[in-house]
């Protein structure tokens, strides 16, 4: 372990080390919880043994066991693979020298826009030759064996929704814990992922717990502002129809994410398989709580959000299919109109600081234009693109991906 600490800028904490068992008591004991145990035990006139014996298996259901070596040896090793193989992967806007300077020794949180389940693997690939992320994972990853590893990567559950003042007390104490020992977290405020391509509202929870196991005199908190976006996300087409019915229980069947592994490995196997194009990461200005709190009265957590999901948004990279999908449906019907008007897209977006691609417009143009037109999104007549029947919500909710920065 000492070894390999010292290869890694962030040393894994040794509250991740701690055993298990160990984490679960001290959540338990937290005197929120007590209170929390003593108050549903009154309220639903229960005997409080029952109701800490509920608290203790809302403990063991969050608490993750982290293992380095199935981090380091399966996790790490898979999401690199993973993006590789799906994605050419590009970094966009990052100041290393802005965090270099930051507290070393300070609790790094990185706040994330959510747009796929890749999100888990992309950052995981980026982040892990520095150090490890706990990240706040949902129910649909409560499934064995993906729990499993979930766990031993440091991951912790959370129930989405509200569970009773009980189970909010066992995980606000859990996420306060963490916080305070430096363990470096990962969440999505959208608190999902986003159905129209464009960043959501966000959750207070998790930032709440944050903000209320802070010590001004203790440990500081940084928040890393990190936006990805994608020339492909795997779950388009289910988001999309889950924005359309408003249904949000839109996860595919067992089956079809089984029979899904075996036919994207046979289509790569006959070099049939179209890569994913782009995913770009970007990294924005963090925000220190401490200096936060001084400056923002009693605003707290809300403004707090406002001001994480600003930099967020203003740090979304621009990638080819979501360039090519505004132009479209700005009335761009020639490969030469579609790269006029991505010229003048990166204009505006440099003239404001943006992080700009590293291909032109006639680079960006051509590949996102190919990989539209080979799903069939985009058609060709002649020498002029349309839409397809039916592909007009996605193409939307490509182009409403970077919508934001130009819609002022």
């Amino acid at each position: 372990m000492s070894r390999l600490n010292k290869r890694l800028a962030r040393p894994i904490e040794p509250f991740k080390l701690a055993r298990r068992y160990d984490t679960i008591q001290r959540v338990i004991y937290d005197p929120e919880v007590t209170k929390a145990i003593h108050r549903t035990a009154r309220v639903e006139g229960i005997p409080e043994n029952v109701a800490s014996e509920r608290a203790r298996r809302y403990a063991r259901e969050i608490v993750p066991s982290f293992s380095a070596t199935v981090y380091f040896g399966i996790g790490a090793r898979l999401s690199r693979w993973l993006s590789r193989a799906f994605y050419k992967i590009r970094l966009g806007a990052l100041d290393r020298d802005k965090l270099a300077a930051m507290d070393p020794n300070a609790t790094w949180v990185f706040v994330i826009n959510h747009r796929s389940n890749m999100d888990y693997v992309l950052i995981t690939h980026m982040i892990s030759s520095a150090g490890t992320l706990a990240y706040a994972v949902g129910e649909w990853a409560r499934v064995w064996p993906l729990s499993w590893l979930v766990r031993a990567m440091g991951a912790y559950f959370i129930r989405r929704g509200s569970h009773g003042q009980l189970y909010r007390a066992v995980l606000a104490a859990y996420v306060r814990l963490a916080t305070q020992n430096g363990v470096s977290q990962a969440f999505f405020p959208e608190g999902g992922l986003s159905l129209t391509g464009a960043m959501g509202r966000p959750k207070l929870g998790l930032l709440s717990y944050m903000v209320e196991g802070w010590d001004a005199d203790d440990r500081d908190v940084i928040f890393v502002p990190v936006a990805l976006n994608y020339d492909r996300v795997p779950e388009d087409r289910i988001l999309v129809r889950a924005a359309q019915t408003g249904e949000r229980k839109f996860r595919p069947s067992f089956g079809a994410a089984v029979l899904a592994i075996p036919v994207t490995i046979w289509r790569a196997i006959r070099l049939k398989f179209t890569p994913f194009g782009t995913a770009a990461v970007g990294f924005g200005k963090p925000l220190v709580l401490s200096e936060f709190m001084k400056s923002s009265g009693s605003h707290g957590v809300e403004q707090l959000a406002e001001d994480l999901m600003d930099r967020m948004a203003d740090t979304v990279p621009l990638v080819p299919t979501p360039l090519v999908a505004r132009a479209v449906l700005a009335g761009a019907d020639t490969a030469e109109k579609i790269e006029n008007h991505i010229a003048g897209t990166l204009d505006i977006y440099a003239a404001r600081g943006g992080a700009l691609p590293r291909r032109g417009p006639k680079g960006l143009t051509k590949e996102g234009i190919a990989l539209l037109v080979a799903r069939k999104i985009l058609v060709r007549s002649a020498a002029k693109y349309s839409v397809a029947d039916g592909e007009l919500p996605l193409v939307e909710y490509y182009a409403a991906s970077i919508a934001h920065h130009f819609d002022h």
